[in-house]
Formats: structure tokens, sequence, C-alpha cells
């Protein structure tokens, strides 16, 4: 991370396998900017690889970490329907007011780090992630939560 992390920020999303890394650390646990009771918060998305190490600014804001929530849902239920003709692709966040990661469930799993509102750049990392990382991943996000006091509200009712 820059010289620009804080020393509470916390790694929000780590999808690794042992050789490459995508992960979203926020810079701090203090909101950037609140406006009527959404929260927004800075973070980079951050690849590590033996062929491209990057980061890029990636915002987000208290409602995406709801989203992030009903993602890992959605990723959960389309591999129990194995036999979906595309592989399930999702973006966090998704209103494209920064860059984002593309999430498509394919064998391995590909993330895209695309950098949509800046230079354009798509990065695009395969990851052969093991059977626990959507238990990791919630895990995680339990902690961001707590972290940033962010009510782990019902996020069954999918938008993805």
């Amino acid at each position: 991370m820059d010289t620009a992390t804080q020393p509470d920020a916390i790694e929000l999303i780590r999808l690794a396998d042992s050789g490459q890394c995508v992960s979203v650390c926020l810079r701090s646990t203090e909101p950037a900017l609140e406006s009527l009771g959404v929260r927004y918060y800075d973070a980079e998305a951050v690849v590590t690889s033996g062929f491209v190490n990057g980061s890029v600014y990636l915002g987000f804001d208290s409602d995406d970490i709801s989203d992030w929530g009903r993602l890992l849902d959605a990723v959960e239920e389309a591999e129990q329907e194995a036999d979906l003709d595309e592989p399930f692709t999702a973006d966090w966040p998704q209103s494209g007011r920064t860059a984002c990661l593309r999430f498509i469930a394919e064998d391995p799993y590909v993330i895209e780090v695309r950098d949509g509102t800046g230079t354009q750049i798509v990065v695009s990392v395969p990851l052969g992630m093991g059977e626990e990382w959507i238990a990791e991943s919630r895990e995680r996000l339990a902690a961001a939560r707590a972290a940033l006091g962010v009510d782990a509200e019902n996020h069954r009712d999918t938008r993805f």
C-alpha cells in the first residue's frame, strides 16, 4: 500500500491462490465523506502476481458493503447450479464512479481489476481459489462491517 494508508486500514477483500492475489484495502476505517446517512470510503484495489503488481483507487460506500455480501451469496448459488450456460459475472462496486472488480466464476475464477473511470486499463487475474474462499470472504466482510460500524443486514435479496 502507499504512504496514504493509515495504521487502522483493513483488508475488505482478499481473493488469492498460491501465486497471485487481488485485494481491496481500505485506506482508513474512518469515512472520507458522509452524506445523507451514507458513508464513503477510500480504498485501493491491489494486484500482486509474478507478472504484474499494481494498485488503483477504488472508492465505495456503506451500501456497497452489503452488495459484496450479496455478490458472495450469488456466487455460492451459481456454484450450486453448475449447469449454467454462461459463467456468473458481477462487478463490485456496481456504481461505475470508480475502479471496480469484475468477478467471473469460471474454472479458474477470474478477477478483473477495471479502471474504467481513469486509465481504462483492465488487469485480468486468474485465481485457483480453494473451496474455503467464500467462507473466508464472509469472515473478512463481517470483520470489516464491525470495524466500519456498518450493520449486517439481510442481504439475501440479490441484485446480481
